[in-house]
């Protein structure tokens, strides 16, 4: 057997020779170049050639006596042998007829890159990277390596790094013997990051496991950084289905500060800080990203499974090249039981980040400056800290959660977190300052992409679904979706799809900026339109900054539960949460009741908002063309009369969104008494109605339901109400069009929700959290009245 052998000459049968990263180095170079997947070449030192350093130094026997009976829980203990072995470990020499084969496979590497050439030494176990046994960073690599003497002497110190403190402590949790592993080198010409960009691409969306989309970051300069946490980079969303059929992908893009970045320096590397160009614009083109995901999605069809792949773009050239790719072991390994932890009570917001994970961890606050202060963390603490590095992982596992000022959601800190299986909350700038030591605080990541520690223990609910024992019911049960980020969560819950996407949420939360005021950017007074600048960067204008948003917003949500469809209301902002938009005082009316004011219909038809309804048409016509997601439906809200239904469908047709065409189906929100008094004249202009019971009951009953005066007397099972949706439903039926509902009563009101389905609804949109509980309830008196 060889002491080295070349990248294009492995596969992954040679798993035992070179471990995980160099076999899977082997394998691409050999079985997807031709695809056109780039991956940088080079030679990986072999097991055989570890082994018979260690036996030539006489290592194996003094190694095993210092890990006997190392108890390495106690880490300042763990922290002393590791460093003794890794001295002698890189304190010993290199049999002659090894370093010679290294030397030799060096100058060819050299001769084959040409003129300012260095390499990556990068680590390769015999057990890393197996489903069962992959964890973040266990080894060293170490880049930009230049001349033969250093590259020696950097193989020896990854050779060192197998008896890293984090290696030795995870060897002894996964059951591995510490003499059964062996270490490979891999020594890869460098990409020019340092003038480029890099990251790391999932082939699934890491939070939920969703399978159809490809979660790429992205910051400046070489990935250590961004794998260290110590910036906070660009991410992408690209939609798999999309990218095959040569659709439009790029589901979500979001801009990170990437306020650092790592690059070549004398020796090795360095970090400088990044130019406010630099932070102001994203590290990847569209382009990029795509060409991007495609090598990706060629990678995991080709090993059949998701997986982990680090990338680099380099500055030179310009290309995208794939330095190593792993199996995913988290999501992949879930399995049809889903545990969905939710708050149930409030407390103070003490910080925000972003949310890894969907659990919630309860515990007193540990704050740690250094590695050296570890020994402080006990079993039950919130780990809290600048960032983490892999030199932290004995201590992590003890933590109930981990709170870090810096970092995105595939730094080293989300990683491990992900592994254990707690929760944790990167990039909050100010957790080390606002933390106090000590205190109690609840760590929750159940809200959405946005994790929050609140101070003490508030309360939170914890429910386990079996989703392949839900029981069949007469209905179909859809959702009341807002939120984009938690849209693949949500799709995990079993459902027909969704039948509420509000427009609204995205337009307040992610936009926050009166659509009126992007188009008017150039007149508006200079803070204002320096505000919308700082909102709008990375887009090429403030109004492509709304339609992008708007129809990344919308594809996430029709991405998350295509094939079923994805009604989507038409904004419904009334004129005073319009005003509260950036800007949106400038352009609102004073109304003395909103509520039955300039809204909904009223608003598609006037000539005073029709270039910014055009901006929200052009959107979702883009989500449809463009991404191909058909699934999309339009809904109209707040509907009048049939005249004003005629005239806002004659605008949407102007618009490109025409009935029928492309199978774009049409529905109107029926919550205006005249909706169900002539169900028949409106049903003949859509393909459906969709009840809000909400502004049905408050119109029914002539009450503001924003009133706390009258707030009693709301009721969805009012005998008045009950008879306009009676009348609703049957008029649809009778006309063979959709009918459902989407308004709250349904959520909040299990038996109003069989009152529904008794009257022959065909589908009842629900607010998620509702959906299991109002499920099991439909078909416990399915199963009573069959019985019965």
């Amino acid at each position: 057997m060889a002491y080295i052998r070349w990248f294009d000459t492995l596969s992954m049968k040679d798993l035992e020779h070179v471990g995980g990263k160099n076999a899977s180095i082997g394998e691409m170079i050999a079985k997807l170049s031709q695809a056109g997947v780039r991956v940088p070449g080079g030679f990986a030192t072999t097991a055989l050639a570890f082994r018979e350093f260690l036996a030539h130094n006489r290592l194996e026997e003094r190694i095993r006596k210092a890990l006997e009976g190392l108890n390495i829980d106690d880490v300042d203990e763990l922290a002393r042998v590791g460093a003794q072995i890794r001295a002698a470990v890189e304190a010993a020499e290199l049999p002659k007829d090894l370093e010679v084969a290294i030397v030799d496979a060096y100058i060819r590497l050299q001769r084959q890159s040409g003129a300012d050439f260095s390499v990556a030494v990068r680590s390769s176990a015999t057990a890393e990277d197996l489903p069962e046994a992959s964890f973040a960073g266990q080894q060293e690599t170490f880049l930009n390596v230049k001349g033969v003497d250093s590259v020696l002497l950097h193989i020896k110190k990854v050779f060192a790094s197998l008896y890293n403190d984090r290696a030795i402590a995870y060897r002894v949790h996964h059951g591995f013997a510490h003499e059964e592993v062996a270490l490979s080198a891999g020594v890869q010409r460098m990409v020019r990051a340092d003038l480029g960009a890099s990251g790391v691409a999932f082939t699934l969306d890491t939070e939920s496991g969703f399978r159809e989309a490809i979660f790429i970051t992205s910051s400046w300069g070489l990935g250590e950084m961004l794998v260290q946490g110590a910036v906070n980079p660009d991410e992408f969303y690209v939609y798999k289905p999309g990218l095959r059929a040569g659709k439009k992908a790029i589901l979500q893009r979001s801009l990170g500060s990437k306020l650092q970045k790592m690059v070549y320096g004398e020796n090795g590397v360095v970090t400088v800080e990044t130019s406010p160009e630099e932070r102001r614009r994203f590290s990847l083109s569209d382009a990029e990203v795509t060409e991007l995901a495609r090598q990706a999605l060629l990678i995991e069809e080709h090993y059949g499974r998701p997986m982990d792949i680090e990338w680099a773009k380099d500055g030179l050239d310009g290309q995208i090249y794939i330095l190593q790719a792993r199996p995913e072991t988290v999501q992949s390994r879930s399995g049809r039981v889903i545990e969905r932890f939710s708050m149930s009570e409030g407390a103070e917001i003490l910080v925000t980040g972003r949310a890894v994970g969907s659990r919630i961890g309860i515990g007193p606050v540990r704050v740690i400056h250094s590695p050296k202060e570890m020994n402080r963390v006990q079993p039950g603490d919130v780990l809290v800290a600048d960032m983490t590095d892999p030199d932290w992982e004995p201590v992590m596992k003890r933590a109930a959660a981990i709170v870090t000022n810096r970092g995105g959601r595939t730094c080293h800190a989300a990683i491990v977190a992900r592994e254990l299986g707690i929760p944790a909350v990167v990039g909050t700038s100010e957790a080390t300052r606002v933390l106090q030591d000590g205190a109690t605080v609840t760590v929750s990541c159940a809200e959405g992409d946005t994790g929050r520690v609140y101070a003490g223990a508030p309360k939170f609910e914890l429910q386990r679904i079996e989703l392949d024992k839900m029981p069949e019911i007469p209905v179909k049960i859809m959702m009341n979706v807002a939120s984009p980020e938690r849209a693949f969560s949500f799709a995990n819950l079993p459902n027909a799809g969704v039948g509420l996407a509000r427009l609204e949420f995205i337009i307040n939360n992610v936009i926050g900026i009166h659509p009126k005021a992007l188009l008017d950017y150039e007149r508006l007074e200079p803070a204002l339109k320096a505000e919308i600048e700082r909102r709008s960067a990375g887009y090429a204008s403030p109004a492509d900054f709304f339609r992008e948003k708007l129809a990344e917003g919308v594809a996430m949500i029709a991405a998350a539960f295509a094939p079923h469809p994805v009604i989507v209301r038409l904004s419904d902002f009334k004129s005073n949460e319009y005003a509260h938009l950036l800007g949106g005082s400038l352009y609102e009316p004073k109304e003395e009741n909103p509520m039955i004011g300039f809204r909904g219909a009223s608003r598609y038809r006037s000539a005073d908002f029709a270039e910014a309804f055009a901006l929200e048409c052009q959107a979702l016509k883009k989500v449809r063309d463009e991404f191909g997601l058909t699934n999309v439906w339009i809904m109209v809200p707040f509907v009048r009369t049939v005249g004003e239904a005629r005239q806002v469908i004659e605008v949407l047709k102007s618009h490109g969104l025409e009935r029928g065409q492309d199978g774009l189906k049409l529905i109107m929100m029926c919550e205006v008494p005249s909706n169900a008094i002539l169900a028949e004249q409106f049903l003949e202009l859509f393909d459906g109605f969709s009840i809000g019971s909400n502004d049905l009951t408050q119109l029914t009953l002539a009450l503001d339901r924003d009133s706390g005066l009258v707030a009693e007397l709301f009721d969805e099972q009012d005998e008045a109400v009950k008879f306009l949706l009676a009348r609703a439903i049957g008029a649809a039926k009778k006309m063979g069009k959709y009918i459902g509902i989407c308004g709250q009563g349904p959520s909040d009101h299990p038996e109003f929700a069989l009152w529904l389905v008794e009257q022959g609804i065909e589908s009842i949109s629900l607010n998620p959290d509702s959906v299991l509980e109002t499920w099991l309830y439909l078909a416990e008196k399915q199963r009573e009245k069959v019985s019965g």
